[in-house]
C-alpha cells in the first residue's frame, strides 16, 4: 500500500474520515445554509446532485451536528421497496412494530412523528436517501404521510436525497402535490478547480503529509475527471498514489492521472 511509501497516517481519500474533518467548500457551505433553514422552519426538502457528489456525506455531516435534546435523525435509504415495505421500514426506523395493513402503519407512523414533536418536544429528521430508485406511488404517498392537522403544521423535517433522474418523476402531475410542498431545494454542484487543489491538500493535510504531492497540472486533470465531484477524486486520488507506490515516484503528475483514469476506466 502507498501510506508507507508517502508516510501517512491513514489513507487520505477514505470515505470514513470524520465528518469534523470534511473539507467544506462552497457547494457544502450552501447546502449547509439551506439545512439550517430548514431546522427553523421544518417540513420537507429536496436535496440533488449526480452519484459521487457528496449527498449522503452532507446529510452524514448534517445528523452528527444534530443537537440530541432537539432533533432525532432517521435514516432510510430501502427506497426499492413497495408502498407498504416502505412504510414498514419507516415504522421501523422510529422504534415501532409495523402492523400489518398500510392504513394500521400510516397511523403508527404519524403517532410516532406526533408524540416526538409534541409531546418530548423533539423534531424528528428523516433522510430519505436513494429516492430516485423510489416508485412514483411511494413519493404519492409520502405527501399523505406527511401532511399532518390538514396540513397546517410541519411537526418532521423530511429529507428527500435522489440523483437528478428524480426531477423526470416529480414531474408527473401524480407528483406535483408532493413537489409543491417542498420547503426548500438544493442542487449540488461539486467542487471549482481551486478548491479541488484545497480538498486534496486538506485531504493529504490530515493524513501527516505536508508537502505538495499532486502538481498544479495533475489537480487540473483530476478535476477535470471528476467533474469537481468528491468521490471520483478520492478513487482517481488513490489511484494515482498507489500507482506512484508502484513506479517508485514522489509527485503525482499529469501522466501519473492519465495512468489512473486509464485503470478506472477499465
Amino acid at each position: 500500500m502507498f501510506r508507507q511509501h508517502f508516510g501517512m497516517k491513514f489513507n487520505p481519500f477514505d470515505k470514513e474520515i470524520d465528518s469534523a474533518n470534511l473539507y467544506e467548500g462552497g457547494d457544502l457551505r450552501e447546502l449547509e445554509s439551506r439545512l439550517d433553514y430548514m431546522l427553523e422552519n421544518r417540513g420537507i426538502f429536496l436535496l440533488v446532485g449526480e452519484p459521487g457528489a457528496g449527498k449522503t456525506t452532507a446529510l452524514r455531516k448534517f445528523a452528527n451536528r444534530l443537537g440530541p435534546s432537539l432533533y432525532r435523525p432517521f435514516y432510510l435509504s430501502l427506497t426499492t421497496l413497495t408502498v407498504n415495505d416502505f412504510y414498514s421500514s419507516l415504522a421501523l426506523q422510529l422504534g415501532e412494530q409495523p402492523r400489518f395493513r398500510k392504513i394500521d402503519m400510516f397511523h403508527q407512523i404519524q403517532a410516532a412523528i406526533n408524540s416526538l414533536y409534541f409531546e418530548q418536544r423533539i423534531t424528528p429528521v428523516i433522510l430519505a436517501d436513494e429516492m430516485h430508485m423510489a416508485s412514483t406511488s411511494i413519493l404519492d404517498d409520502i405527501r399523505m404521510l406527511f401532511n399532518f392537522r390538514m396540513d397546517s403544521v410541519n411537526p418532521f423535517i423530511l429529507i428527500i436525497a435522489a440523483q437528478p433522474a428524480i426531477r423526470n418523476k416529480l414531474a408527473l402531475n401524480s407528483c406535483l402535490p408532493l413537489k409543491q410542498r417542498f420547503a426548500a431545494k438544493y442542487s449540488m454542484k461539486g467542487l471549482a478547480l481551486p478548491e479541488t487543489g484545497e480538498y486534496i491538500k486538506s485531504r493529504m493535510t490530515l493524513a501527516g503529509v505536508t508537502r505538495d504531492v499532486f502538481n498544479d497540472q495533475a489537480i487540473a486533470s483530476i478535476h477535470s475527471s471528476s467533474n469537481g465531484f468528491p468521490r471520483n477524486i478520492n478513487n482517481i486520488a488513490t489511484v494515482c498514489l498507489t500507482y506512484c507506490k508502484w513506479k517508485g515516484l514522489d509527485t503525482v503528475d499529469e501522466e501519473v492521472v492519465y495512468q489512473a483514469n486509464m485503470e478506472l476506466a477499465v
